[in-house]
């Protein structure tokens, strides 16, 4: 089919897109314009405006910005085809002719529509009639109410070879079989598809019927049995309850994902509307990709068991290639051996909401796998984990995010088997030299508000060490690229010269000192970094000249007292700024709670500096 940029023009110019947009979104006139609450972001202010003579839409909040035609697609969910379609029929027009191939393949598919409406409404009369007594019972027994069993269409296919064959017979056998309802094997009669199963419909994002999904009463194998692929129904890019999940996750900022169909009903039935799932298979490429035109991060929500964790792995190392700054998934963990509908039968809707509270990011999803995928109780299983880690890493194509992950993963590593405890019962740190300093201490960042840390005072000249280091070991700048990047220095001449080591690094795959030094001599920072390594800068084992043939471990304890410096220093500021907000609630209000806050905050900072004197200690038996 082809449809001319004049055509479309056209098509656009007869279409009043505020009319359009306010058939589901309250709009108020402002002007020569309307304005809205954005539909594609959460917000009480209104920021989307609608320009009808201009023919588009803008939020000035989030950047969402089309025409009739995207928001057909983008807000609807419909394909190009079916939006242009609908928008033409609105503006009386008729669509230009496809050519005679796609006019038949499009005849096909709409007569195949018509079938698969006469089947659900058999089905639905079945489903209501004697014979599905049992099916109606099954789901009186999972708690499905009538309105869910209305709302979602269930039917019932009786056990039999022909029934439905012969409830159909004026659409035809080969279109019974096109449709994926009967069975035809070699020369022999067909038979129905589905028998003596509870049906449920699968509907496309315009809410027509494409397929089902029938699951056995009684014994039998296997339990879920769901429709071939068919000129309408693909099941690696369908998404079950798109239709309706896709106009509710637009109220909620959110899709949950769960394994099958009658979770997503089970969920939907407790009032999480916003809820899709996969068909028979691992989620797909096509299927994430579907449902980040809705959200940024959907939250999946797959079984407890074995099985479930397993599909929910899939999920996640099928999405690393295709991540794309933003877009990534969430999990959450279901108790053992239950699924969503279990939970919410035994504990309620509010269990369900408290987890979806706190979803597991996507890179301590593959973390959490991979450490638990077997004992790490020595060197070579702990190799192999960093193996996986990495090749995991590789499959990331974006190299932003492949960086990040790189660095995520091996501050999980080093932090799990680089830290050391004294032997105190309570398991505290002491500020021994090469402790690995306390994790729960460098998660202190700076307000929102704040971009970056300002370096300042006496931690400038921890800074002026940590330079130094990063001279003497430039492979260890790009580990750190998200820290160093965040980095302010009060010192113009260190800031200049921080940036310099940050472009040469990003530029350089492989980098030793000499190199370094030989590419900042053209730059106006040489003096500087060269002032930097002198004798008696501060003593730290990672800015000390080592021999060509150093120890390994010297060379590894540098390094780690690098990365533990750099998290010092910019922990820093954020944990200044929550000891000052502590000590304000104290002054305001006085609570037993408010005081020992500000007390443990006190006693943080106190192993901050301890740990920064440590640092500067040299331990001449490595």
């Amino acid at each position: 089919m082809t449809l001319s940029p004049q055509w479309l023009e056209q098509l656009r110019s007869r279409v009043t897109l505020s009319t359009l947009i306010g058939r589901t979104v309250k709009v108020q006139k402002a002007g020569r314009e309307y304005k809205a609450c954005c539909p594609f972001h959460n917000e009480n202010t209104p920021s989307f405006t609608i320009n009808d003579e201009k023919g588009f839409y803008h939020c000035f909040g989030c950047g969402a910005h089309g025409d009739a035609i995207s928001w057909m697609t983008e807000q609807r969910g419909l394909g190009f085809m079916d939006a242009v379609k609908d928008l033409a029929a609105e503006a009386q027009m008729d669509v230009p002719a496809p050519d005679p191939r796609a006019a038949q393949r499009q005849e096909v598919r709409a007569t195949l529509h018509d079938v698969m409406a006469a089947a659900q409404e058999w089905f639905v009369a079945q489903f209501n009639g004697t014979e599905g007594a049992a099916a109606r019972e099954y789901l009186k027994n999972r708690g499905i109410s009538e309105s869910t069993i209305r709302e979602f269409g269930f039917g019932f296919a009786p056990d039999s070879r022909g029934r439905l064959k012969q409830a159909l017979s004026t659409h035809g056998i080969d279109q019974l079989i096109e449709a994926g309802l009967l069975i035809k094997v070699d020369d022999k009669e067909p038979y129905d598809r589905f028998r003596g199963r509870l049906m449920i419909p699968i509907r496309d994002p315009r809410g027509r019927v494409i397929a089902f999904g029938g699951r056995i009463l009684g014994d039998g194998e296997p339990k879920y049995l769901n429709s071939p692929d068919t000129p309408l129904f693909d099941k690696g890019r369908t998404l079950y309850n798109l239709d309706k999940a896709s106009p509710a996750s637009r109220r909620t900022g959110r899709i949950l994902v769960v394994e099958g169909y009658m979770d997503a009903i089970a969920l939907a039935q407790a009032g999480f509307a916003d809820v899709v799932a996969p068909l028979g298979t691992a989620l797909t490429e096509h299927q994430i990709e579907r449902i980040w035109k809705m959200v940024e991060a959907p939250i999946l929500c797959f079984d407890g068991d074995n099985a479930g964790q397993k599909a929910a792995m899939r999920a996640a190392l099928r999405a690393l290639p295709i991540l794309r700054p933003s877009h990534s998934l969430h999990f959450i963990s279901l108790p053992a051996g239950q699924d969503p509908d279990d939970l919410i039968r035994s504990e309620g809707a509010h269990a369900f909401a408290a987890l979806i509270d706190k979803p597991q990011t996507l890179d301590d999803k593959i973390w959490q796998v991979e450490f638990d995928a077997e004992p790490l109780n020595t060197p070579e299983t702990k190799a192999g984990l960093k193996k996986r880690l990495s090749d995991h890493v590789r499959d990331i194509a974006d190299q932003d995010i492949a960086h990040h992950y790189r660095q995520e993963f091996n501050d999980r590593y080093q932090a799990a088997f680089f830290a050391q405890k004294d032997s105190r019962s309570d398991g505290r740190f002491t500020p021994n030299k090469g402790r690995k300093f306390p994790s729960k201490f460098v998660s202190y960042k700076p307000l929102d508000e704040t971009k970056s840390f300002l370096i300042e005072g006496y931690d400038l000249q921890i800074a002026k060490g940590i330079l130094g280091g990063l001279i003497r070991h430039p492979c260890r700048i790009s580990s750190h690229f998200e820290e160093l990047h965040a980095i302010k220095l009060a010192d113009s001449q260190l800031q200049i010269l921080l940036g310099e080591l940050i472009n040469v690094a990003m530029s350089k795959e492989t980098l030793d000192m000499q190199g370094l030094l030989t590419i900042l001599e053209k730059t106006d920072c040489y003096n500087v970094a060269k002032g930097l390594l002198r004798a008696d800068a501060l003593n730290f084992t990672f800015n000390r000249k080592m021999p060509d043939d150093a120890p390994s471990q010297l060379i590894e304890r540098a390094h780690k007292d690098l990365a533990e410096a750099i998290k010092v220093v910019t922990a820093r500021p954020g944990l200044e700024a929550a000891l000052a907000e502590a000590t304000r609630r104290v002054q305001d209000d006085l609570t037993e709670e408010s005081y020992a806050e500000q007390q443990r905050l006190r006693e943080a900072k106190q192993l901050f500096h301890e740990r920064l004197v440590d640092l500067t200690q040299i331990d001449d038996t490595l």
